[in-house]
Parts: C-alpha cells; structure tokens; sequence
C-alpha cells in the first residue's frame, strides 16, 4: 500500500485532523512485528487560542516536538498512566498537532491483544491511552516521524463526507467548547465517550 509523504501533512491541522481519519498508522516492532490500525478518531490542538494547547504558553522542554515539521510524532504522558499519541502539523517552528484518540485494529491483532492483556476486539484501540498500549508507544518515540521504517502512515480511501461526525473535544476543562473532535461516525472502534 502507498505510504503518505511529507506532502500530506503539510496542511493546516483542522484540515489534517479530518483527512487522517481512515487513514492506516503502521508501526514496525523490533522483529519485523507489523502492528496496524486504523484511525477512527482524532482532535486537533493549535498553540494559538488554544488553552488546551501544550504549547499555549510557548516551548518547553516537554512540548518541543510540536515545533518539530509536519509528520513528527509527538508523545506525552498523562494522568500518569497513559500515553498519548500526536502528529506535529503545522509548519516548523509553529505549533499544532492531531491527537489520535482512536483506532480499528487491522494488522498484529493478537500482539495488540497481549500488550493490552485483553480479547474484546472493539476495546482495544478505542481510546488515546488504549492504542499507544497495543502499539507500544512510549516516550521513547516521542519526537521519531513518520517517514522512517518504524512508523509510517499509509493511504487509504478517503472517508466519505457524510460519515465524518464532529463534535467539541474530549476530556479537557480549558478550550472544550471548541468542535475540533473528528470521528467516523457509527464506527464501533470510536471511543465510547460521546459529546453533543
């Protein structure tokens, strides 16, 4: 399948956060192990007018990634005990990212199942903590792209219009009014969290 190019990601991030949906993330275990799925579900955070931003305030050590170029990948820790999984989308130096707030599983199915210690299918990447678990993402990945041998998205579809719901962004108190969440809408996979 076409891996995307840097081109793809060159876009503003409430476009990106749209357009990745359907898209397949792929992430390559030591081993050879291929681990895919598919997103279901993103938000996009921009640093301006944002006070959910992590990069409302400016650069930080924690947050620079996000200043990195379209297509890096951005990792944090939170509620300590999950971690979160972004794409850097604005142009470098400028900050915005999409957070990945779900997946389907397609590929390593039973890998994804023993890192999360879990069967139930529609569970597994039904959430931003749920799927850097079954794909292994930790800090270690923070500030890696997507244009490597280790991750990389491939193309897919576009999702249909019509099946794109979107709605204000999830569990934050600051910016929450903002309709920045994107999912597809009636797709078991989405996180079980629903906003009007």
């Amino acid at each position: 399948m076409e891996r995307l190019t840097r081109q793809f990601y060159e876009i503003p991030t409430l476009v990106l956060a749209e357009k990745l949906l359907g898209k397949i993330f792929v992430r390559i275990l030591p081993g050879n192990i291929v681990l895919k799925g598919r997103i279901v579900e993103t938000e996009a955070y921009l640093a301006e007018n944002d006070e959910a931003c992590h990069a409302w305030k400016g650069k930080t050590r924690r947050n620079q990634a996000m200043f990195q170029f379209p297509g890096t990948i951005y990792v944090y820790f939170t509620y300590g005990n999950h971690y979160m999984l972004n794409i850097v989308s604005e142009p470098e130096n400028t900050a915005g990212a999409v957070l990945i707030r779900a997946m389907e599983p397609v590929e390593g199915i039973p890998v994804m199942k023993q890192q999360r210690g879990m069967e139930k299918l529609t569970s597994l990447m039904s959430g931003p903590g749920k799927l850097t678990r079954a794909l292994a993402i930790e800090n270690a990945c923070n500030g890696m792209n997507l244009f490597g041998e280790e991750f990389f998205l491939e193309n897919a579809a576009p999702v249909p219009e019509k099946l794109i719901g979107t709605s204000r962004r999830i569990g934050i108190s600051k910016s929450r009014e903002l309709p920045w969440r994107k999912f597809i809408i009636e797709n078991p996979h989405v996180s079980k969290t629903r906003t009007a």
